[in-house]
């Protein structure tokens, strides 16, 4: 293993930048709590082979738990790792392997690579626990940059004009959520750790670039079940305010599109002709969340509209009618209450105007 201790590295920052791929030789249970983007879980012990290490080495200690993973992975389950490892490297080359904390369980990986295929795999420095930290130490306010805000009404297109810009961060996109009651996909979101860590990727990749203001989404400090941490929070809250505004018909007709046409094609690609059924009942439970808010005459409209859209949709294979319940949340609920929060709000208004207006004033500003 002497001739493989020098190919190691702790040049985290190239990693981010370079977005280098990542083999994860944890446990699959270790790398669901929380893994980097690029990684893929390739382990040298499954959940159970890892849990009887353990057990081993705090009755028996190290040495003997040592002999026991070798045992436990050993011929052919021995050689189905590796092979799953070296074709991953085939794909690529350039990948760094890590464990916990760059100990045991990597360097072995490593080893075997080496005896069994010649490839010269890079290890990661302090593993997982080493590059975790370094993302935290990143998850503070970047020096010298100036965040500024993107607000709007619901529907206007906030999230579709911050991904024309190469100064912005998408925090919904890292949340995978669309940050309202009915923001939620079907797919799941990431865990805090992965967020944070994905969230530490996009800040150190903005301050490479060399921008000095960073472009947000006007947020609250939950985007679903993902939380802002705190300093970066303050911080982001610290930005004077870009408003869009686009007429209220174009508002409707993106949130339609979003709520509904785009969110039914998701239910319906993951789950087939339960599909609609599975969208409905996350829909109006969703309204149930809100309800409170919404009070009870408003919620009792709202619902009522959007059983008699589905129903009808369900009849006919139309879904305008879904329009109704959607124009009167934006106009009785979300309108009103952001609204007042913008005619409470301390920060400034530096400019309001349509997309296209919001575009050149960017441009024309220096970031």
């Amino acid at each position: 293993m002497s001739n493989l201790i020098k190919n190691i590295t702790d040049d985290y920052e190239k990693i981010v930048l370079n977005k280098i791929p990542l083999i994860d030789v944890r446990a699959p249970i270790e790398f669901i709590k929380g893994s980097f983007l690029n990684a893929v879980n390739l382990p040298l012990m499954n959940d159970e082979e890892r849990h009887l290490v353990g057990t081993c080495y705090k009755e028996k200690g190290s040495e003997e738990a040592v002999k026991l993973g070798h045992q436990l992975v050993s011929g052919k389950t021995r050689q189905e790792r590796i092979d799953a490892w070296a074709s991953h490297l085939n794909i690529y080359p350039n990948s760094i392997i890590y464990c916990f904390r760059g100990g045991l369980r990597s360097s072995i990986s490593q080893q075997w690579i080496y005896e069994t295929t010649g490839k010269e795999v890079t290890k990661l420095h302090g593993g997982y626990k080493a590059f975790r930290n370094y993302l935290i130490d990143h998850l503070v306010p970047p020096e010298q940059i100036v965040p500024l805000v993107l607000g709007g009404l619901t529907g206007c297109g906030k999230t579709v004009l911050l991904k024309k810009l190469d100064n912005s961060i998408d925090l919904e996109g890292l949340a995978n959520h669309r940050g309202s009651s009915f923001g939620r996909y079907v797919t799941p979101q990431p865990t805090q750790i992965d967020f944070e860590n994905n969230l530490a990727y996009a800040l150190i990749r903005h301050k490479h670039r060399g921008y000095s203001k960073l472009l947000l989404e006007d947020e609250s400090v939950n985007i679903g079940k993902c939380i802002i941490p705190k300093p970066l929070y303050a911080y982001f809250r610290t930005g004077n305010l870009i408003l869009l505004d686009i007429p209220f018909e174009e508002r409707l007709i993106n949130t339609h599109n979003e709520y509904v046409i785009e969110s039914q094609e998701e239910y319906l690609n993951e789950f087939g002709d339960l599909g609609l059924s599975n969208w409905f009942e996350y829909i109006s439970g969703s309204m149930s969340r809100i309800k409170k808010r919404l009070g009870g005459d408003l919620y009792n409209r709202v619902i009522d509209c959007l059983q008699f859209a589905y129903q009808k949709q369900l009849e006919s294979g139309d879904a305008t009618a879904h329009k109704n319940w959607i124009e009167i949340l934006l106009k009785e609920y979300y309108d009103p209450m952001y609204d007042y929060q913008i005619q409470t709000t301390t920060r400034k208004i530096l400019f309001k105007g349509n997309t296209n207006e919001v575009l050149e004033y960017l441009a024309t500003t220096q970031i």
